[in-house]
């Protein structure tokens, strides 16, 4: 049976907008916080995000 224990939870907030994604990620894998490019829907063009918790 597989291990659940390394996947949690996180935000991902606009820089940009007050829009936020909801993920999981893996703390083993990625133990620094994410940035990544994504669609935000309020300004309707590609902006960085970046995880909180």
């Amino acid at each position: 049976m597989a291990k659940k224990g390394n996947r949690i939870h996180v935000k991902l907030r606009s820089s940009e907008s007050p829009h936020v994604y909801h993920t999981t990620k893996n703390k083993a894998n990625t133990p620094a916080r994410m940035e990544i490019k994504k669609y935000d829907p309020v300004l309707r063009k590609h902006v960085m995000f970046k995880e909180e918790k």
